[in-house]
């Protein structure tokens, strides 16, 4: 057995360990990568041809972490690790960016990278060495690739940049990204900020630029090592004839479409009738297969033309699909409070894109349970983002969450999640919903500025607004020309060479992503990129300001009210009671919802109820169950039982004391019954609490002398 390992040193004394030639010796390629007690299984196979007609990359990357890696039993009534969680999607994502881009072009043979989390150390992050291991196993591999390529983090805390921070620092971190690249050019960008500069932003990436490129330097001494051929292979259908025909016959006319500013439902129907007409003109051929090849071919080489035309016209005549100028934004308009019985509710529309937004307010037992490999807990702010087919004009059903949807809200929900206030200012439980209604580029950038609107409109102290841009490029490859677009269409983002989302407030950014479709891209173009985005950024926000640019004074009337209280911990399994008894009664008899759990040596509660009413008689209930009585104070108390020597009466919930016969009155009376009954209430002084606890009252005390009762009390009922 070859097994061939190399190491990699961070500048904290730590190590990042590649090893090959041990396990999955079947697969094209396989590594093992460990940084502490974190390991990562990376393999990697691809199929051996490619389907003829297929024009993409048929790249699928899959991660899982395994819930023996840290001796936990997954949950469920299975007991299997089973669909992928959001966490699991969202790194598959991160390495799947980086690595598509680096594929030969005409390199379509399906490809399988699988990352698992074999074992798991809670203080060392995964994700930020999923795509290292990924790159290792491809690099290792006979498959083409021009990598290879790392991922690491990069989070600041204290001022201090750190690459690969522990878990700890990155909770406290102020900044946290993950950068991917190869050893020459960044790739990839996602991460949040507390309202961070674009400068501090750009030197986060050059600090985990420079930490790439050491990790790049050692899996090329690996793959030398390894000393493996990358395999030969044919392309898809070519004809360079039909190529150069399909350029001459149709690019004027699309070129007169592409200049005309139109809308994208109106451009999209031009360009198909002007490839159907083409289509229509030409013989088919007799046979099938080269019938399936000529319209196949068709479609791929229209495309092309229509790429380079878009492209030209951005480059030469500064003027885009829509009319616009680079650095132009779409027409905006928004509105809040548009759905009535919602808690907070906005319409989003920028251009061709648009947002209907909502927000829920609930209690403690909403909060989302993450009970994931190595993060337990709960959530108390979820944003879920949908993409109905219906958006793009696309007849299609919609089954289920896409991978693409889980990306997009979690990119929403970095931008706002720092601009919420604290939990002792917002008791709630929040729910963002966003529902993309139309889209034509920035639908995630739209749920930005929606999400921003409805929080505000709940009533909930959102520090600040929060919007979103995303910046798009076009490089000529042969020269140094190249355009830098605000706010872009789809079409831009699919003909383009970037994508740069950035989210945040007046003061800085809270959340980025980038994907670069092309190598040699400068830190002059970042920078220029990053100061077009603020200026754009800083334009959206005054449209929002215009609707609504500070929370509600109040929230609105149908707004469930939360008062959040605490007390001693000892009193917590009596506010309780047996098998949960009295917790539940008081949330039936007033009609609320009571949530109690132990926090810093307290108990915590949480009542939520539809009005105040129900609220002050929940917590007048509550806090009669904790009261500790007191001596000397006086209480209104219920008789619970009456013997021959007096009463006992109930003075708070579950505390009883002894009124003795002797001091109902002043005077002697013969029988406890011709003054009290089981069931009157009674006012009475606590005389003496005794070491055993037991209460003396007094009733007599609170009577003057002479007036002395003649009759028994008035029983109330």
């Amino acid at each position: 057995m070859n097994i061939l390992s190399k190491k990699i040193y961070l500048k904290d004394g730590r190590e990042i360990s590649i090893e090959t030639g041990k396990y999955a010796k079947q697969a094209d390629g396989a590594v093992v990568v460990q940084m502490g007690s974190t390991m990562l299984l990376a393999t990697v196979v691809s199929a051996k041809e490619a389907k003829e007609d297929v024009d993409f990359m048929p790249l699928t990357v899959e991660y899982q972490e395994k819930f023996s890696a840290i001796g936990r039993f997954p949950g469920g009534f299975l007991k299997r690790e089973g669909r992928p969680s959001n966490r699991e999607i969202l790194v598959a994502r991160l390495v799947d960016r980086v690595l598509r881009p680096l594929f030969p072009e005409d390199y379509h043979a399906e490809t399988y990278v699988t990352i698992q989390l074999v074992s798991g150390d809670k203080n060392e992050l995964p994700d930020a060495l999923a795509g290292l291991a990924a790159s290792a196993a491809l690099s290792v591999s006979d498959i083409p690739f021009n990598g290879p390529i790392s991922e690491t983090r990069v989070g600041r805390v204290d001022g201090e940049f750190l690459i690969n921070p522990t878990t700890e620092n990155t909770n406290k971190a102020d900044l946290d990204i993950i950068v991917g690249a190869t050893e020459e050019n960044i790739m990839m960008v996602e991460g949040e900020m507390n309202e961070v500069s674009e400068q501090e932003t750009l030197e986060a990436l050059k600090t985990a630029h420079e930490a790439i490129k050491e990790q790049c330097r050692v899996q090329k001494e690996l793959q030398e090592e390894v000393q493996l051929l990358k395999r030969e292979y044919t392309g898809g259908w070519e004809d360079e004839n039909l190529k150069a025909q399909i350029e001459n016959d149709l690019r004027d006319k699309i070129y007169e479409t592409a200049i005309s500013p139109t809308s994208k439902k109106e451009r999209s129907e031009k360009l198909d009738q002007i490839l159907k007409e083409y289509k229509d003109s030409l013989e088919k051929p007799d046979d099938k297969e080269e019938e399936k090849k000529q319209e196949y071919l068709l479609d791929l080489y229209f495309h092309d033309v229509e790429k380079d035309v878009v492209r030209e016209i951005i480059l030469n005549k500064n003027l885009r699909l829509d009319g616009r100028a680079p650095e132009d934004i779409r027409d905006i308009w928004c509105e809040i409070n548009n759905l009535p019985s919602a808690h907070g509710s906005s319409v989003f529309t920028r251009g061709e894109t648009q947002s209907l937004t909502t927000v829920t307010l609930g209690s403690k037992l909403d909060e989302q349970v993450v009970d994931e490999v190595l993060l337990q807990g709960t959530d108390k702010f979820l944003l879920h983002y949908n993409f109905p087919p219906f958006s793009t004009g696309d007849a299609k059903p919609q089954r289920g969450v896409s991978r693409r949807e889980v990306g997009h809200g979690n990119l929403a929900h970095r931008a706002l999640k720092r601009m919420l206030p604290t939990d002792e200012e917002n008791p709630y439980t929040v729910r963002v919903v966003s529902d993309i209604l139309e889209s034509n580029g920035s639908s995630s950038m739209a749920t930005v500025c929606a999400g921003s609107l409805a929080l505000m409109d709940t009533g909930i102290k959102f520090k600040k607004p929060v919007s979103g841009i995303a910046m798009g490029l076009i490089k000529d490859s042969e020269s140094d020309n190249y355009a830098i677009l605000s706010d872009i269409l789809g079409d831009e983002d699919h003909l383009g060479d970037m994508d740069f989302k950035v989210a945040g407030t007046k003061d800085g950014i809270t959340a980025t992503q980038m994907d670069i479709k092309i190598g040699g891209l400068s830190y002059e173009i970042l920078e220029e990129a990053l100061e077009q985005a603020r200026k754009g950024r800083l334009h959206i926000l005054e449209k929002m300001n215009e609707t609504i640019a500070a929370p509600r004074e109040d929230y609105k009337p149908h707004v469930p009210r939360i008062v959040n209280f605490t007390i001693p911990k000892d009193m917590i399994g009596a506010l309780i009671g047996p098998g949960g008894k009295i917790i539940q009664q008081i949330q039936e008899e007033t009609q609320t919802e009571v949530t109690v759990e132990e926090e810093n040596g307290e108990g915590k509660i949480n009542v939520l109820a539809s009005d105040k009413e129900s609220i002050d008689r929940a917590v007048e209930w509550i806090e009669g169950i904790v009261e500790r009585p007191e001596e000397g104070k006086t209480y209104t108390g219920l008789v619970k039982s009456v013997v021959p020597f007096g009463a006992f009466v109930e003075i708070l919930p579950g505390t009883q004391g002894l009124l003795h016969i002797s001091e109902i009155e002043h005077q002697r009376i013969r029988a406890v019954e011709d003054f009290l009954q089981e069931g009157d209430k009674v006012d009475v002084k606590v005389m003496e609490i005794d070491k055993e606890g037991k209460i003396r009252l007094s009733r007599k005390a609170l009577i003057p002398k002479d007036q002395n009762s003649q009759k028994k009390p008035r029983k109330d009922n």
